[in-house]
């Protein structure tokens, strides 16, 4: 990707790239639409822009709800289930609200895939961007009104999948360490304690890399994928990183590498996301 000298542009460019991301769930199409962004940048008067900030989140928002409408056709015809592109919190600098945290994280990403292009717009414009509903109504070509409307239902659909008390970091890896531990000494008491009773696991190969081509649903036929992997392709390596500011792990299995993420919800784990697509771990791996 051509690296801009313009520094207003590098000012905003990690920003952009959040915003990008928090829309499109990929970092791969995030950096192209911030790079189209930045070729419109270098095409338009800056003398007419009085505000460059403003200006940038209009253009990225704009192709970004333009490359989501098409994407969601792609990604329906993926092979087996789609995930987010996990990355580093740090890739889009500081994330110094709870909300910035929250639409960065991995299960709220991966929620936000329910959500129409429009709704998804407003949602992450409204609570990450904190913008007005009239300049939102702007960005999307739509009324205030209507605004309010996409994203009140926007929350609500993410909220009937999220839980209302996030626990810390510590409580996260903790939990993670706990679930790996069970699973490698095929711990099934230990594991049905740790996992909610409709427990989804979901594993993302793209296509590339063997994988359940369906999401794995409840809490009997987890264990029983958890016990059949221990038995045919144990681990036989874990590493800790960060992925989209909470613990996870890479684990690898053979030639294979995968991130797995959890999500959490009363205390158990909900979900399991298993990204062994390799081209979607470029920008977690060290």
């Amino acid at each position: 990707m051509t690296t801009s000298a313009d520094p207003t542009f590098e000012e905003y460019r990690p920003m952009l790239l959040g915003l990008g991301y928090r829309l499109l769930g990929s970092m791969w199409d995030a950096e192209d639409v911030v790079q189209e962004a930045y070729l419109r940048w270098l095409r338009t008067d800056r003398d007419e822009i009085r505000e460059p900030r403003a200006f940038l989140v209009t253009v990225v928002s704009r192709l970004a709800l333009d490359q989501l409408r098409s994407a969601r056709v792609t990604r329906e015809a993926y092979t087996g289930p789609w995930l987010p592109e996990p990355v580093s919190a740090d890739t889009f600098g500081p994330s110094d609200t709870a909300e910035l945290r929250d639409t960065l994280s991995y299960a709220t990403l991966h929620l936000m895939e329910r959500l129409s292009p429009p709704e998804r717009a407003v949602f992450v414009l409204r609570e990450a961007f904190e913008l007005p509903y009239e300049d939102i109504a702007d960005i999307i070509g739509a009324s205030v009104p209507n605004c309010r409307q996409l994203h009140s239902r926007a929350a609500k659909r993410l909220a009937d999948g999220r839980d209302r008390f996030h626990p810390s970091a510590a409580e996260h890896g903790e939990l993670l360490t706990r679930f790996l531990t069970a699973a490698g000494s095929g711990d099934l008491a230990a594991l049905r304690e740790l996992l909610s009773e409709d427990v989804v696991a979901y594993n993302d190969g793209g296509g590339k890399v063997r994988a359940a081509l369906e999401p794995i649903v409840g809490i009997d036929a987890v264990l029983a994928f958890v016990t059949w992997l221990q038995a045919n392709a144990p681990i036989d390596a874990v590493r800790t990183i960060e992925v989209n500011g909470e613990p996870a792990v890479v684990t690898r299995r053979g030639e294979h590498e995968q991130v797995l993420a959890i999500d959490i919800r009363d205390g158990r784990i909900h979900a399991l996301y298993g990204i062994l697509n390799p081209e979607k771990l470029a920008h977690v791996q060290s």
